[in-house]
């Protein structure tokens, strides 16, 4: 079974890269799912497990109201979120989705975007782990061309957006997401055509056979 886990940034069409991708390889695109599972093992609402999950805007808000505030210390250079003033049970949903995400990839296989797949998957056999980034500056352009926003806002929603998800996997698990050591392939999307990206990514993940 393939499984392929995308860390994207914002900007860099994770969002349109992840399914393309999926159904080259004739697998699963897991994404809404996840957080509909959580729910279900948790016995909680899907709007409580969103609020805690990494590619919700619900959960974008409370990483950045709420763990962006929290005090930090420093482990091997990179600044961690400590535990605090959490909303209620933050790593319950983590550990939940930890374990929806490895059911996920033993059972069925699939390409699972964000979440911290790189990281939980570390040691699945056969696992390809990518990355999508590029310079703010284009991911900035990229963003304002396909929403209309202007670049002020553009950047804005870019920045939020990059500092919500790295203060997801930094309190989580001590790591920076922006580290190349974490991916076999790191792909910018903002240069390389999506249709390309998307023909590495499976093809990366074929050669692993």
């Amino acid at each position: 079974m393939r499984v392929v886990t995308i860390s994207a940034t914002y900007g860099t069409a994770g969002s349109v890269i992840g399914p393309a991708v999926a159904e080259r390889l004739g697998v699963p695109f897991v994404d809404r799912a996840i957080p509909g599972a959580v729910a279900a093992e948790l016995g909680c609402t899907l709007e409580e497990a969103l609020s805690h999950d990494d590619r919700s805007e619900h959960g974008l808000g409370w990483l950045l109201s709420g763990a962006s505030r929290l005090p930090t210390a420093t482990f091997g250079g990179v600044d961690v979120y400590l535990p605090g003033a959490l909303p209620p049970s933050p790593e319950d949903f983590a550990v939940h989705t930890e374990n929806v995400i490895k059911q996920v990839a033993h059972e069925q296989g699939g390409v699972i975007l964000g979440r911290a797949g790189a990281l939980v998957l570390a040691d699945h056999p056969g696992a390809l782990h990518v990355r999508l980034d590029a310079p703010p500056r284009r991911r900035i352009l990229r963003t304002a061309a396909l929403t209309g926003l202007s670049e002020r806002q553009a950047r804005k929603l870019v920045e939020d957006n990059d500092r919500a998800r790295t203060a997801y996997v930094r309190h989580f698990y001590r790591a920076d997401p922006a580290s190349p050591h974490l991916y076999h392939l790191v792909v910018d999307s903002t240069v390389i055509p999506v249709d390309a990206c998307v023909e590495l990514i499976a093809t990366a993940s074929q050669a692993l056979d």
